[in-house]
């Protein structure tokens, strides 16, 4: 069973308070974003990646969330998102977070503690879980802060092997490949992070193996001289 690991979360949730909300893209950011990206042919794929995260929000069932409420430990904790994207708190109860963005979720879950706590001081971490397959040296699930740069997934999960074949890492969401070829090898040369390249919960980081083409190509060039070879046997046995 693949192991679901919390890497490089060293960083205090108080230490982080203050950095999150410049780290993570604002609405208003996305918005700007897709009118631009909507301008041209060649970045649909892109657009389609940030309309969907305006309409649907960040969060999946399964998300985990570092949350810590000053002076308030039941509150002061790691919570899962529900199955209809909502967060069950101790004394609250549901909060939803169905549409929401992750840099709006520091000042909802404010509001919503202020109706019930006295100028709460709330600190939140969010984590997103993704899936690290093929030539690392440890595939698995691993949970990383999405600010933190995509490539500290492959890091995670121990490095490349010395079959990996870099160039082509690509990175899928329910089968279909989102980011791949010059685009992806930008992403992991400028350190962009897993919010930049609009990532959630259970995407796919593909790390291929050299040579699989070309075995691949082996094989079918035998199967394809195995006839070859039975007829020219064949003429010289007549």
């Amino acid at each position: 069973m693949a192991l679901l690991s919390v890497y490089c979360l060293s960083i205090s949730l108080l230490a982080v308070q203050q950095q999150a909300g410049s780290a993570l893209a604002t609405r208003e950011q996305l918005q700007a974003d897709l009118a631009r990206l909507e301008q041209s042919r060649d970045a649909a794929r892109e657009a389609g990646l940030v309309r969907l995260r305006l309409e649907n929000g960040d969060f999946q069932s399964g998300d985990r969330l570092l949350l810590h409420v000053e002076n308030e430990p039941l509150l002061s904790d790691t919570f899962t998102v529900g199955p209809t994207r909502e967060l069950q708190l101790p004394q609250i109860g549901v909060v939803s977070l169905g549409g929401l963005l992750r840099s709006e979720l520091q000042r909802r879950l404010e509001t919503t503690l202020g109706r019930y706590l006295r100028n709460p001081v709330v600190t939140v971490r969010t984590l997103v879980t993704v899936l690290v397959e093929g030539e690392v040296a440890r595939p698995g699930f691993y949970a990383l802060a999405p600010e933190q740069p995509v490539s500290d997934a492959i890091t995670a999960a121990g490095g490349l092997t010395q079959r990996a074949k870099a160039t082509a890492i690509r990175v899928e969401r329910d089968k279909t490949t989102i980011w791949s070829g010059a685009q992806i090898q930008q992403a992991l040369g400028h350190a962009y992070s897993i919010d930049r390249l609009n990532l959630r919960a259970a995407d796919r980081i593909v790390v291929p193996g050299r040579g699989d083409a070309e075995r691949t190509f082996r094989i079918l060039a035998v199967l394809v001289s195995i006839p070859v070879a039975a007829f020219t046997i064949t003429r010289i046995a007549h």
